[in-house]
């Protein structure tokens, strides 16, 4: 097949690298117009000289910088595609190949396949993208990476074969016959399974026989993991040669280490996840049997691969940590002391359903050093209650335990119950903390979660206060009972006069929460606003602050309108998203200082209107909620507030606004379609069914009911992206919310 594409075998001769014809052309380009990952691709072509050159080191740091300008984190530019024939000259040249040709199919992975339409060059049509240009640039390479799958080099084979995978719909009519033709020869079983698998890229259907051929025990094992993934991609019923296949060959890592695309190289987490986004009954008991068995296998390193595989089932399935506790219990108890396989500590994604694990885990805390952490932080959340106890035995050396019991990584609502042995070790904690570090976030957190019931802290909070002021004054806030308001009060009240300006207004605001007093925050926040006057300044967290803070007073702030008012950024003047939320916060204030909200209007609807910056949705979340509160007096947000609803982030917080601000011209229905849609999509799904609740759930469709129904009730999570480990414990808090919504509650 490479010979009847008449290319020239030749080109990978060296003396057909021509170096001073190369520098001339490549001298030609005019690259300080280009632009990559930084910015002027002017350091391009320095880089393709050493990259070409003989300099072994030059070389290596000019590919790392390469990767780092034109192929940056998978994405490409338009230097990356003048960059391509430069870089195919140099691999054909024999120079460093294979690495070549990995930078060349990445390039290709990073860009789209070109649009059908007519050639951009001369035709009037639009610019084409950069995507479309790097993967057209990569495809008019074919042939030399077509004729690389000859060579002899084994690595540069296994790279062309990669390579010309990456190269899309553009590249299969030339790259599926001639990788065909090479995979009936091929007998190296990484070059194989390269070939099988960018096969199944281009032609999935075409080369489906194929891959369900070489699962067989006949095949090689780094071909047969490959044609299992192979088969998992195409979308063929998992069966029990797949099965026997995975069981047979586990541990399964080492049979993709040195393969190409690095971004699958976990065999049986790539499997068992690519089966469980199949959201099929079937597929998810042959991923919960496949890792049932490699948990109980004899090798540590299967378990230990199968071990990650169950966190990702327990992200993704909400009935895999039922499903998968006995086997995960079994392969912990498996384990010595020191969790070698972490399957101790993924007890903690199993939730209520590890409850049969808790004497297990309750006998690994009671040792020492990080493992008993582990084992502690894995029983807060399969038994709260039991960990409260056993934390309090030893608090200061159990700072993973702490963290999770405090609401973890994510400042989620605490999880551990008021238990009066940890308040006093809590109390005791408290009056031996060192300044900084984040103990005493932690131990406030908790503590501001029980309210009343921790008020015996009240005197430890109170010797702490000097030396954590910020963390401590909303604890005590939360915490302190009547009889002991006077004593609290004047304790914040002579914070208000020392330490930097933010410590002192955090207390006048505590103080103003507790008692209403605002006699020392209203000075303070005239003060702040003050160095603000003008606006723009982009000091955003003070300015934002103070503005909350008058708002909470009120009226009785009006003394600090005309300091507001000039805090406000410009009219027209172009603002990043810290000055938006502080003109949001303004305008607030003002409002619910002046009643009026004439000024407000301006203000929430130049933010509203800007949804094209980068990074905006937390900003135009909080703009619509301020329009929300303000009511109907801003009746001319209705129209970028409704523009808003077709973006499911937005769709809550709009739909929310404008409930309040102009309820009648609202459709209940629509509204509550594009709501459920948000919620399903996960994307604001929490704010969506707190937005479904207060319209009112009697109020909703046959049909939308039941998508209510279907949406707690469903196998996949709704909530699927987070911090490590906090995925399920959120998404379990939003099925109990659905469900409740669906009640009618």
């Amino acid at each position: 097949m490479i010979d009847a594409m008449d290319f020239d075998r030749a080109l990978f001769r060296d003396e057909l690298f021509h170096a001073e014809l190369f520098h001339a052309e490549l001298d030609a380009q005019p690259w300080a117009s280009y632009t990559h990952a930084y910015g002027s691709a002017e350091d391009v072509p320095g880089c393709l000289r050493a990259f070409a050159g003989d300099d072994d080191a030059a070389a290596e740091e000019a590919q790392s910088e390469l990767y780092g300008s034109i192929l940056h984190q998978g994405s490409v530019y338009e230097a990356s595609a003048k960059a391509v024939p430069f870089l195919a000259r140099i691999a054909s040249a024999g120079i460093r190949t294979a690495d070549v040709l990995l930078l060349l199919g990445g390039i290709a992975e990073g860009g789209t396949d070109p649009d059908p339409g007519p050639d951009p060059a001369g035709s009037g049509a639009a610019r084409e993208s950069d995507e479309a240009a790097c993967r057209r640039a990569v495809v008019a390479q074919l042939p030399l990476l077509l004729a690389a799958v000859e060579h002899e080099d084994r690595a540069v084979r296994q790279a062309a074969a990669w390579a010309a995978g990456r190269t899309g719909t553009a590249g299969a009519a030339l790259a599926v016959p001639a990788l065909r033709d090479r995979a009936a020869v091929e007998t190296d079983p990484l070059v194989r399974a390269e070939l099988l698998t960018s096969l199944v890229e281009l032609d999935p259907e075409g080369s489906a026989s194929a891959a369900a051929g070489a699962v067989g025990p006949d095949s090689p094992p780094e071909l047969r993991i490959a044609a299992v993934m192979a088969c998992a991609d195409i979308g063929l019923p998992w069966t029990r040669g797949h099965h026997g296949a995975v069981l047979d060959l586990l541990p399964l890592d080492r049979l993709a280490a040195d393969r190409y695309d690095h971004s699958r190289n976990e065999p049986l987490h790539d499997i068992c996840l690519t089966l469980l986004d199949r959201d099929t009954e079937a597929d998810r008991e042959a991923v919960f049997a496949l890792l049932d068995a490699a948990l109980r296998s004899a090798d540590p390193e299967a378990r230990t691969e199968a071990v990650w595989a169950v966190t990702t089932a327990c992200e993704r399935s909400r009935s895999a940590p039922a499903r998968l506790a006995p086997a995960l219990i079994s392969a912990a108890a498996e384990d010595g002391p020191d969790d070698d396989t972490g399957a101790l500590s993924a007890l903690g994604r199993l939730g209520p359903s590890g409850a049969p694990a808790a004497d297990l885990l309750a006998a690994r805390a009671a040792g020492d050093g990080d493992p008993a952490d582990r084992a502690l932080e894995a029983l807060v959340a399969v038994d709260p209650v039991r960990a409260g106890s056993l934390l309090a035995r030893d608090l200061e050396r159990r700072p993973r335990a702490l963290l999770a019991a405090s609401g973890g990584l994510a400042d989620s609502l605490p999880v551990v119950p008021y238990d009066p042995e940890l308040l006093a070790a809590v109390r005791r904690r408290l009056a031996t903390m060192e300044p900084g570090g984040t103990t005493p976030f932690r131990l406030t957190a908790l503590l501001a979660s029980w309210g009343p019931d921790a008020s015996d802290a009240v005197p430890e909070l109170l010797a702490a206060l000097p030396a954590h002021p910020r963390v401590l004054q909303k604890a005590l806030v939360a915490v302190c009972p009547p009889a002991r308001r006077a004593e609290v009060a004047d304790a914040l009240r002579a914070r208000t006069g020392t330490g930097p300006a933010g410590e002192r207004i955090g207390a006048a605001r505590a103080l103003h929460e507790l008692t209403g007093d605002q006699g020392p925050l209203l000075p303070l926040l005239a003060e702040r606003l003050a160095g603000s006057a003008g606006g723009g300044g982009g000091s955003a967290e003070p300015i934002r602050e103070a503005a909350e803070a008058a708002a909470a007073v009120g009226p009785a702030a009006a003394s600090l309108v005309p300091a507001l008012r000039a805090a406000l950024n410009s009219p027209g003047a172009e603002r990043n998203n810290p000055q938006m939320d502080d003109d949001i916060a303004l305008a607030v204030a003002l409002h619910r200082i002046t009643g009026d909200a004439a000024e407000a209007v301006p203000v929430l609807a130049g933010v509203l209107g800007d949804s094209d910056g980068l990074w905006r949705r937390w900003t135009l979340v909080r703009a619509a909620a301020a329009a929300g509160s303000l009511g109907p007096a801003v009746r001319p947000l209705v129209p970028v507030l409704k523009a808003l609803l077709a973006d499911p982030r937005q769709t809550p917080s709009a739909a929310l606004a404008l409930r309040a601000v102009a309820p009648d011209d609202l459709d209940a229905g629509h509204v509550a379609g594009l709501l459920l849609d948000a919620a399903e999509a996960g994307t604001a799904p929490f704010e969506a069914v707190d937005a479904l609740v207060a319209f009112g759930t009697d109020a909703l469709s046959d049909e939308h009911r039941a998508r209510l129904r279907a949406l707690g009730e469903r196998d996949r999570r709704v909530v699927r992206s987070g911090l490590d480990g906090t995925v399920e414990i959120t998404d379990e808090r939003l099925r109990a919310r659905v469900r409740a919504a669906a009640r009618g509650e």
